[in-house]
């Protein structure tokens, strides 16, 4: 077949394809994003055409023509490859939280792996078990981010035939990602531990993920899932089964047993709660007789794929936004001209803005304008701010809703861990200021990867702590709750 090359400018990467490859086959991994899964309706991945042709089909033009795109730029989404291109391609050093937060554990004898597979990325580690000691360390981008950005699109993908696909390409990247630290370690692997949201878990284990799709939004395939590295196709041994952690319920994952277990939570006293603002949004709440959690969909808006403008933490993203004696100053990441706003900035932008007193209590832009401008070219529209109060109302209704079905005030927790890459970032001042965490800025504490740091006390054995937890959980179905719809609605208020 031929082949045809693609040259990325300025990354000056050069690609051999075959003729007629789709570009969005071939471009995620260079940080080009599919936040609709490909449908063209979000307009994330357009690429500029600097040399060649892409042929633009009737579909295509139209998309062009609703996003105001000059005649050199394409969507990589509805584009083919049928002869030699050379494409602008913006560099994104996604910022990928790793982990080397100390624990407690019981020495053991040779190696393992801790693997964090998100929606969005995945994070492995090699350790050392008989110090606990961090090895080596590899990140990268789900791969399967070009069938979306959500669970939902990974779900609906799924349905459209392309399970066995997103199986294969995810089984081979992390197993790739291990055979890099084991290349650089000349180590036998003892074990290898995998934590993840459910979706994550039956895609990764080739299980039917259509349960999930259609009311009531269950599976009961939520257990611990063990393979050998022949059942993934991996080229290297592991003496012990490799070990995908149970989920606790359908959209909350073995990554929140892991966070629930990295932050003690199942063994303090007090009422503690865990918030994940990863992709999806996790909510835990209890203590060590008693713990609820409830999966919300916040995700998407502080990942950016419902923000106009929005962007992950990647190079040319507004990352922080901050008021000093009247002036607003705003940090990009890799100091370049801002593209774009990701999650952290949205929460710091909104919160100023109220203080500015350019948003009224229903996130009304008070100027009548339907935009505002922060610096460069970019701007948050009347409908991004919607967007953000529909997502800081999930949070504050799903922890005020568990806060009432433990029957308690939330008043009554004494600490709040935020996890998640995201979660990382945020300015906890103006995410209370918002109203999206109703408790003191005191009592909230940033923690990082949860996920990986539990994965990695997962490598130590000690069965009978995942029993407890499993056992202490219940999960809640928010919109179940009767008094959700007027909870809900109130939060989106800014007072």
């Amino acid at each position: 077949m031929k082949q045809y090359t693609i040259r990325l400018h300025p990354l000056g990467k050069e690609l051999k394809v075959n003729d007629h490859t789709p570009l969005i086959d071939v471009l995620h991994e260079f940080g080009v994003e599919f936040p609709c899964g490909g449908k063209g309706t979000c307009g994330k991945c357009r690429i500029r055409l600097l040399d060649g042709e892409i042929t633009v089909s009737e579909v295509h033009a139209q998309r062009l023509s609703k996003l105001s795109l000059p005649e050199d730029w394409r969507l990589a989404c509805f584009s083919l490859c049928t002869n030699d291109i050379i494409l602008e391609v913006d560099q994104f050093n996604h910022l990928i939280l790793a982990d080397e937060t100390e624990f407690s554990f019981t020495a053991a004898q040779g190696y393992g792996v801790a693997v964090d597979l998100g929606t969005t990325t995945i994070v492995t580690q090699l350790v050392e078990l008989s110090t606990a000691r961090v090895m080596a360390v590899e990140t990268m981008l789900n791969p399967q981010v070009r069938f979306g950005a959500d669970l939902i699109s990974r779900i609906q993908a799924c349905l459209d035939g392309n399970s066995e696909e997103m199986t294969r390409i995810i089984r081979s990247a992390i197993g790739t990602m291990i055979s890099l630290m084991l290349n650089k370690n000349k180590v036998r692997l003892n074990k290898v531990v995998l934590v993840g949201n459910t979706v994550m878990q039956l895609i990764f284990s080739d299980c039917d993920v259509s349960p999930l799709s259609a009311y009531p939004f269950r599976t009961n395939n939520l257990g611990l899932k063990n393979f050998s590295s022949a059942d993934l196709d991996w080229n290297f041994n592991v003496i012990e089964p490799i070990s995908f952690f149970p989920s606790i319920g359908s959209f909350v994952g073995s990554d929140i047993l892991a966070g629930i277990l990295a932050t003690g939570l199942h063994e303090k006293e007090k009422f503690t709660a865990l918030i994940d603002l990863g992709t999806n949004g996790e909510i835990v709440l209890g203590n060590r007789e008693r713990i609820l959690c409830a999966s919300t969909a916040a995700g998407p808006a502080f990942e950016g794929a419902t923000i106009s403008m929005g962007m992950r933490a990647v190079t040319g993203a507004i990352s922080s936004v901050n008021l000093e004696e009247g002036k607003t100053l705003y940090n990009v990441i890799g100091n370049t001209e801002p593209r774009g706003i990701c999650g952290s900035a949205l929460i710091d932008a909104v919160a100023i803005f109220r203080k500015l007193d350019l948003l009224g209590m229903f996130g009304e832009i008070n100027s009548g304008d339907q935009e505002i401008a922060l610096t460069g070219d970019v701007k948050l529209t009347q409908r991004d701010i919607n967007e953000f109060q529909l997502a800081k109302a999930a949070i504050a209704a799903g922890l005020a809703i568990l806060a009432k079905n433990m029957n308690i005030k939330l008043s009554d927790i004494s600490e709040l861990y935020i996890a998640g890459g995201f979660g990382n970032y945020i300015n906890i001042k103006n995410i209370v200021e918002t109203g999206m965490i109703e408790i003191p800025a005191e009592k909230i504490h940033k923690m990082g990867n949860t996920a990986l740091i539990g994965a990695k006390m997962l490598l130590f054995p000690n069965p009978e702590i995942i029993h407890k937890i499993l056992e202490l959980t219940t999960l809640v179905n928010l919109e179940g709750d009767l008094e959700f719809q007027n909870i809900y609605v109130d939060k989106m208020l800014f007072l």
